[in-house]
């Protein structure tokens, strides 16, 4: 394998084992992360350097990607005076591993090519586990000439890296992939309340279902700690309303109808407004537990 010159611009919980990877994997990796001390941490760990801007991490790389909040953090590290793509040389290439809104993609993709930068939005899905463990699951918007030669690199932290179509077809699809566990978390929440309340043994009963047409990562991964109320981790309702907020505004402009969508980032409006914004997801259980 080539080692290459790699930035990584965003150390969150995300972002902090991603770059990790790319570094065991032995590329020359620098990092920026707006927290100083989170990217000195890195580097102690991993090796490399770290930069004290975006466009500084990026001035000698081939590759930079970025895994940062949301649309204006996007423009913020990509666009803005001292962004990344302000550093990049023509011929190198910009991904972003940010769940963002298609547009975002679009208006970063336009700025990157008209100065000969490739960009590729790349939002991920599986989690801080998925993450740690080098398993995502990537779906990627941008040309076909620039996603291959950019997918080794996603390879090192991901199970599958997939080229869905032209620029923001990544942010579409993981809006898809949001929708869709939305509808899941809610159903499986259910599930396991109504189990509760008819006396089954529940953890019997997801083993047993589990292995049936109701089976989801959902069910494997969180059945067990929603049933014992346990929440302290994964992926926060603060992020995942963030999502869903993106997801709604992009129903509206094409048409496509959401109601239990909508109806559950009404459930996780709910969550926030207890206090329950950075517990896991899959804590949509607290609700029907507290109604009763």
């Amino acid at each position: 394998m080539e080692a290459r010159q790699i930035a990584f611009l965003g150390l969150g919980v995300m972002g902090y084992p991603m770059a990790g990877h790319l570094a065991r994997a032995g590329h020359r990796v620098t990092v920026y992360n707006r927290t100083a001390a989170k990217a000195a941490k890195w580097v102690a760990q991993h090796g490399g350097a770290s930069a004290p801007a975006p466009s500084a991490a990026a001035a000698s790389a081939e590759i930079v990607l970025m895994c940062v909040g949301n649309d204006d953090d996007v423009r913020g590290v990509a666009l803005g005076k001292d962004g990344a793509l302000a550093g990049m040389k023509s011929g190198t290439i910009l991904v972003d591993h940010t769940t963002a809104s298609a547009q975002v993609a679009r208006e970063v993709h336009a700025a990157a090519k008209a100065k000969g930068v490739g960009f590729l939005d790349a939002p991920v899905s599986g989690g801080q586990a998925g993450a740690e463990n080098g398993k995502l699951t990537i779906m990627v918007g941008g040309e076909p000439d620039v996603y291959a030669k950019a997918e080794s690199v996603l390879a090192h932290y991901a199970r599958a890296v997939t080229l869905m179509g032209g620029p923001g077809s990544g942010q579409l699809t993981k809006m898809v992939n949001q929708i869709c566990i939305a509808g899941l978390v809610q159903a499986l929440s259910e599930g396991i309340n109504f189990a509760h309340k008819a006396g089954l043994d529940v953890l019997r009963v997801l083993d047993v279902i589990s292995k049936g047409a109701a089976q989801s990562w959902q069910m494997e991964n969180r059945g067990k700690t929603m049933f014992e109320d346990k929440f302290d981790f994964g992926f926060a309702v603060d992020w995942m309303r963030k999502d869903l907020s993106i997801c709604i505004a992009e129903a509206r402009a094409n048409g496509a109808a959401l109601p239990v969508t909508a109806l559950v980032d009404q459930f996780y409006a709910r969550l926030q407004a207890q206090g329950g914004g950075r517990r896991d997801t899959s804590s949509l259980i607290r609700l029907l537990r507290d109604s009763a």
